[in-house]
């Protein structure tokens, strides 16, 4: 096979999973997300502009990451099956406490850590998926035959059941069968986390390289201000992003399978499913325990990362956090799971809290105002520095109004997401381009499974 022929293999591979116009949103959309927080950066603070930039660059793609893996998951439960399940960041603690231990040391260096088992990163990993798919089916096993509301309840207090016997001190140090590991209880445990290996070990390898290769070309990257953690920040980023595409792959090729046409069905009416001779039960608990594991890997990715965790990392709001992220990008849809992921991550988690942070600096002394109270009155005096000094402040908070704002425009304007629109026809592939009916090759189905409408 030639290059030429090779190239059009692999565009083939990518068009069949992801069309072009799926690739520019998504594109798009994260490439908005830079310009806007670059464009901060040099209008607020144009003397440090260039690491603040890397600063916000590396620290919202780890977000972009994180949340597009969750929705991603979390799609699969609710978006191709329809299971509510509101138990995300326990999973996620599972998933991230399962590699803590296994990678922890056996013998930690500092006093009065955690022992763990020692193991590599790669078993710590595999780990976590797996402890979150046992925690999954556990679950699954009694709970799916409740309703959506019913099994939701379940999955929320069971969210909170995991993150309460992780604070446990009974578990912060056990012995079982001679070895002796635990959770570190309410002080958290220290473990060889990813970020440090995967991404330190990549920046040590590139950085003198490319450092030359630039020098080369009378380009010096040191004289650019960029902290070296901002870089190794900016690597472990692109690593979610592989990761993301790994996770949008295989659930790719779960919605086209038959296994996912059982799923949507059985979303769509499970009594129709059942009749046709489906074990809908079955299939309910495999896709959970997959979309399970799925979200204890991404939760050792990213929260997991720094080679660090304690239970208070593990609340309820990351839960809604993610269903937020898949009701902005369409449920369903994992095209719109991660532009829903990327769109929250950079637009209305990330940017406020960086606004919240410049614009007073930027403000005349004295501009805020302890209160609203005191903000309001001022504006009795034609005095609007006062609510804007206030406003800004509180931003990270008032966010969280923005965003009510934003789910109540898109139930009433877009119920289905921003990519709610698709229709799913009930074979993956288009009759008139099967093999001797005459069809051309035209575009391929949508990547969630669905077909694109003009």
């Amino acid at each position: 096979m030639s290059a030429t022929d090779s190239e059009r293999s692999v565009r083939g591979a990518l068009r069949e999973m992801v069309t072009d116009s799926d690739l520019r949103m998504i594109a798009v959309t994260i490439a908005a997300v830079y310009v806007l927080l670059v464009g901060v950066a040099f209008y607020f603070d144009p003397d440090q502009a260039v690491n603040l930039s890397a600063t916000y660059i590396q620290s919202v793609t780890i977000f972009i990451g994180g949340y597009a893996m969750l929705t991603l998951a979390l799609n699969l439960h609710w978006g191709y099956t329809g299971l509510f399940n509101i138990g995300v960041a326990g999973f996620m603690g599972v998933g991230v406490y399962a590699m803590a231990v296994l990678t922890a040391p056996v013998n930690p260096a500092t006093a009065g850590a955690t022992p763990g088992f020692g193991l590599p990163l790669w078993a710590g990993l595999i780990g976590a998926a797996a402890a979150a798919s046992v925690v999954g089916l556990l679950t699954a096993l009694p709970a799916l035959r409740l309703r959506a509301d019913y099994l939701a309840i379940v999955t929320v207090a069971l969210s909170e059941i995991i993150r309460l016997l992780l604070n446990s001190q009974a578990l912060s140090e056990v012995t079982v069968f001679g070895a002796t590991f635990g959770t570190g209880g309410a002080s958290g445990i220290n473990y060889a986390g990813p970020s440090p290996i995967i991404a330190g070990t990549l920046f040590d390898t590139l950085a003198g390289p490319v450092t030359g290769a630039l020098l080369a070309v009378g380009v010096d990257p040191r004289t650019w201000g960029i902290r070296p953690s901002n870089f190794e920040g900016m690597i472990y980023g692109v690593v979610l992003l592989v990761a993301t595409a790994g996770f949008y792959w295989l659930l790719f090729r779960t919605g086209n399978s038959p296994f996912g046409r059982v799923l949507k069905a059985i979303r769509e009416d499970e009594l129709v499913a059942r009749s046709l001779g489906k074990d809908t039960r079955m299939f309910k608990i495999k896709a959970f325990m997959v979309g399970c594991a799925l979200m204890g890997l991404a939760g050792a990715l990213w929260f997991g990362r720094g080679g660090f965790t304690s239970p208070t990392q593990f609340r309820p709001n990351i839960t809604f956090f993610v269903f937020i992220a898949l009701i902005i990008g369409g449920a369903g849809s994992n095209t719109g799971s991660v532009i829903g992921g990327a769109v929250f991550a950079g637009f209305l988690f990330y940017l406020p809290q960086q606004l919240g942070t410049v614009i007073p600096q930027a403000l005349p002394q004295g501009a805020g105002a302890g209160d609203i109270a005191a903000a309001v009155a001022a504006l009795g005096g034609g005095d609007v520095l006062p609510l804007v000094g206030y406003t800004v402040s509180n931003i990270s908070r008032l966010r969280f109004v923005a965003i009510g704002v934003i789910l109540v425009w898109l139930i009433q304007r877009r119920p289905d997401g921003l990519l709610g629109h698709r229709t799913e026809p009930a074979s993956s592939i288009d009759i008139n381009q099967r093999p001797g009916t005459g069809g051309t090759d035209g575009r391929p189905a949508a990547a969630d499974g669905g077909e694109e409408r003009e």
